[in-house]
Formats: C-alpha cells, sequence, structure tokens
C-alpha cells in the first residue's frame, strides 16, 4: 500500500527513486603534471578522419532494357517538375533540367525547358548564352542562329551576346553574316569596345578603307578625345601622316573648349615630334599653355620642358622655366591674391621676360586687389603697385595716353584715401614720388596736399579735444619735404624704380 501511495501515474506508476538518473562520480585528477607524449591538433584531426566511416552511397543502377529506362527518366522528371513548382525563380534549377534531358539526347524536351526558363526571366543573359552554347555544342547550326538572333533583338544592350554570335558566324566562316550583326549593333551605338571591335574585325581582313569609315561613324557618335586619338592613331600606323594630323585638327576644331584637353595637346605634338616637325611641337606646346587651365596642365609642363632640352636652344629653355615660375605665381596668387610681395615678383618676372602687355595685364590684376581694411599697414605695400605701373608706362613703355591714364586714376585714389588714411604717409610717397620722376604737375599736387594740410617745418596747430576746451599742441617734423629731397638725389644718381624702398614706414 504504501508502494502504490508513492507511484506516480504519471511516471507508469513508477517511484521517483526508480526514475532517478544515477550519473557516474566525477574523478579527481591527482597527477596534473603534462603527459610525456604530447598528441597536437593535427593528430587529432588526421585520427578523426581516419577513423571517419565511409559515406553511404546509393548503388549504381544498371539498366538493362527500355522499361526501367523509361522508369528512370519519369522518376527523374517527376523530380526535377517539383523541384520547379518549389523554386520556380531559380535558375540554376532550369539549367541543371536543360542540361539532363541534353544528356538523355532528348533534345526537343531541352529545348522546351529552356524556352520555359525564358518564359520565367527573359532578361537573364546567362540563359541566352548556355541555351546558345547547347546548340552550337551538338551542331543545331541555325537553331543557335534562332537562339542569338532573339536574344540580340530582346537585350540589345549586352555586349556578350553580340560578340558570341559575331564569333560563332565569323567560325563558321561566314564574314558577310558577321558584318551584318555589326552593323545591327552599330544602330544601337555601343561604346568604345563595340566600335573598337567592328574595327578590328575589319582590319583582319585587311579591309581598311571600311575601317577608316568606321572610324568616321565612330567620331561622330562618340565625338570624344578618346576616340579621336585612336583615328589619328590608325592613320599613323597605316603611315597617312597627313591625314593623322588632320584627325587632330579636326578633333580641335570641332570639340571646341570641351576638347581643349592636357591629353589631346600631348597626343598631338608627340605626333608632330616623332615626325620631325619640332617647330609645329613648339608651338602646339606653347598654345595648348596658354589655352589650358594652370592646374590642368602639370603634365604638359613637363612635357614641354623635356621637349625643350632635347631640342631646344638656350632661349626657349629659359621661357618654358619663366612659364614653370609663372605658374608657380599663379597659384600663390590663387590662394592668397591680397600678398603684395608676391604680385611685385610676379611683375619682375614679366618685366624681365619684356612682354609689354603681359607686364600691364599682371600690373592691372594687382590693382585690383583692394585692401581689406582702412587701415595704413594694409594699404603701405599697395599703394607701391599704382607707383611702379606709372613709372613702368613712362620710362619703360614710355606710352604718355596710358601714362596720363595711371596718372589721373592714382590721383583720384590718392584723394580717396587721404580722408581715409595718415596724411603723412600721403605726403611722404607724394614727395618721394615726384622727387623720383621731376614732373611739375605732380610736385604742385605735392605742395598743395602740404598746404591744405599745414604740414611746414615748426608749424603749430590748434586743435580742441570734443571732451574738453583744452588746447593740445602737435608739432609736424619736415618729413615729406626730406622725402622729395630724397627722390630727387634718386633721379638724379638713376635709383632703380623697381627698387623696394624701406625709407617709408
Amino acid at each position: 500500500m504504501a508502494a502504490m501511495r508513492e507511484s506516480d501515474p504519471s511516471l507508469g506508476y513508477l517511484t521517483k527513486k526508480e526514475t532517478e538518473v544515477k550519473l557516474p562520480r566525477p574523478t579527481r585528477v591527482k597527477n596534473k603534471t603534462p603527459a610525456p607524449i604530447q598528441i597536437t591538433a593535427e593528430q587529432l584531426l588526421r585520427e578523426a578522419r581516419e577513423r571517419q566511416e565511409a559515406e553511404i552511397r546509393p548503388p549504381k543502377q544498371k539498366i538493362t532494357d527500355a522499361s526501367e529506362l523509361a522508369d528512370y527518366r519519369l522518376r527523374k522528371r517527376k523530380e526535377f517538375e517539383d523541384l520547379i513548382r518549389r523554386v520556380r525563380w531559380n535558375t540554376s534549377v532550369w539549367v541543371k533540367y536543360a542540361q539532363w534531358e541534353e544528356s538523355q539526347k532528348d533534345f526537343a524536351r531541352a529545348r522546351s525547358v529552356w524556352e520555359r526558363a525564358l518564359e520565367v526571366d527573359y532578361r537573364n543573359p546567362t540563359l541566352w548564352l548556355k541555351y546558345a552554347e547547347v546548340e552550337m555544342k551538338n551542331r543545331f547550326i541555325n537553331h543557335a542562329r534562332n537562339v542569338w538572333d532573339r536574344a540580340v533583338q530582346l537585350l540589345p544592350r549586352i555586349d556578350q551576346l553580340w560578340y558570341k554570335y559575331i564569333h560563332m558566324e565569323e567560325m563558321l566562316g561566314n564574314v558577310a553574316g558577321a558584318r551584318q550583326i555589326f552593323e545591327r549593333w552599330m544602330a544601337w551605338e555601343p561604346d568604345h569596345h563595340g566600335w573598337a571591335a567592328y574595327i578590328k574585325f575589319e582590319l583582319r581582313y585587311n579591309e581598311v578603307g571600311r575601317a577608316r569609315e568606321i572610324y568616321e561613324r565612330y567620331v561622330r557618335c562618340h565625338p570624344t578625345v578618346k576616340s579621336w586619338i585612336r583615328f589619328a592613331k590608325f592613320e599613323m600606323k597605316n603611315g597617312e601622316v597627313a591625314r593623322a594630323r588632320n584627325c587632330y585638327e579636326r578633333a580641335i576644331e570641332r570639340l571646341g573648349e570641351d576638347g581643349q584637353t592636357e591629353e589631346l595637346f600631348v597626343a598631338f605634338a608627340e605626333f608632330e615630334e616623332r615626325c620631325k616637325e619640332n617647330e609645329r611641337a613648339r608651338v602646339i606646346y606653347k598654345y595648348a599653355l596658354d589655352h589650358i587651365p594652370k592646374g590642368q596642365a602639370e603634365e604638359l609642363y613637363r612635357k614641354f620642358v623635356t621637349f625643350e632640352k632635347q631640342y631646344g636652344d638656350r632661349e626657349g629653355i629659359e621661357d618654358v622655366i619663366v612659364g614653370k615660375r609663372r605658374f608657380q605665381y599663379e597659384e600663390e596668387i590663387a590662394k592668397n591674391p591680397l600678398n603684395y610681395d608676391t604680385w611685385f615678383d610676379y611683375v619682375r618676372l614679366e618685366e624681365n621676360a619684356g612682354n609689354k602687355e603681359r607686364i600691364r595685364e599682371v600690373y592691372e590684376r594687382a590693382i585690383a586687389n583692394l585692401p581689406p581694411a582702412e587701415e595704413k599697414r594694409y594699404w603701405q605695400r599697395y599703394i607701391y603697385l599704382w607707383i611702379y605701373y606709372a613709372v613702368f608706362e613712362e620710362l619703360e613703355a614710355q606710352d604718355m595716353d596710358r601714362t596720363r591714364e595711371v596718372y589721373r586714376l592714382r590721383e583720384m585714389f590718392m584723394v580717396y584715401i587721404e580722408h581715409r588714411l595718415c596724411v603723412h604717409s600721403i605726403c611722404k610717397i607724394r614727395g618721394y614720388y615726384s622727387g623720383l620722376t621731376g614732373h611739375n604737375v605732380l610736385y604742385i599736387t605735392f605742395l598743395k596736399t602740404m598746404f591744405y594740410n599745414r604740414i611746414f617745418k615748426n608749424e603749430v596747430h590748434q586743435q580742441e579735444t570734443p571732451t574738453s576746451s583744452v588746447t593740445r599742441t602737435t608739432q609736424y617734423k619736415p618729413i615729406s619735404c626730406d622725402m622729395y629731397r630724397i627722390g630727387l638725389e634718386g633721379k638724379l644718381i638713376g635709383y632703380p624704380y623697381g627698387t623696394r624702398s624701406t625709407c617709408i614706414s
């Protein structure tokens, strides 16, 4: 009775003691020293692989009669159809099914599978490629042509389909058919590789005239620097120097500003260099350097320097060096247009080169950069640009009309800054400049400035402060008259106007 009470119906009327799982008692390791023989992980993996049981494979079935073959085919087709119903969108299942039908030499069923697969996803180029390869491998040429023709009609932007189709026709010796397929492809205006393949096809059969016509269509379809350079190299390879030069000239003319790139001019100059036309190459380099932005002409500068070192004289090499320094000054000015020391260096470089138009251009660009604030320290260097500009027009260029224009603009500028800046600085500049040039008009203007501002020796100017009626006495030194004397002495001894003066502070 006691046993019945302890039994549990959920345990099959067994007691809990009888259903307890007795685990082995863990043994304590007494000796923890390493074993004398160590086993590596590699040995463990090798032993596990050696002791692994052989894979259980189904036995090979030998088909002895037609009924067994029919049963086997029916079973395999049922497996493929069931799999297709589950994963109809999986392309690999369709491919395996069609290839199995091909292995059974049942090409009609294989074509049916391929057509069903194309109905599911006709945009997949892999299906078209494998389908056509099956037809080609089994020498069904007309079927393969039918497949390729449908493929390129439905997917004309897949270049691989066109390549395979043309390759098949060319392997069969059908050159006219391959050319016709190329013409169909070119109607879709493919990229550079498609046109290059058509041109190489014609050159394989020594059709240079046809290749030239294709190049003409190619540059009309893709009016780029790359296409024109390829056209010119083609003409050069065939010994047509005049045609190649014409290609480069037409490229520069038709492409316009978009075609004025470093790549085109370098290729054109190297072509003239190979033709021993060094003067033409030099003109091309100079034209390119004048029309290409400075930041995009680093390779062009390097090529030009190498060219001049190889074929040029000393004057040409100096011109290249001047151009390189000019490029450096342009970069510095682009970073900081208010760095007047760079403008002075740039002007001195152009004056040494002797090109008056360039000198005027640099001066005009320099004086257009006004200082950022109305303080003496900002305007001190800027005023010298006007002084040097006027002296250049008078003494170097000897253009009196432009000299008067510069004087007029400078005087208007002086009147403006006299009300903005320190009067002493203006008088010092007027005195120095009028003594240096010896102009009566400037000397009279200098005296008027001193008179209106009451700057004479030992003169006392009374001024009341706005906060009180206390009179403040200010005594001015005759710095402006001294500056006139210094400028006059500089003119008499041939003081170079381009030298920076340090006496005006």
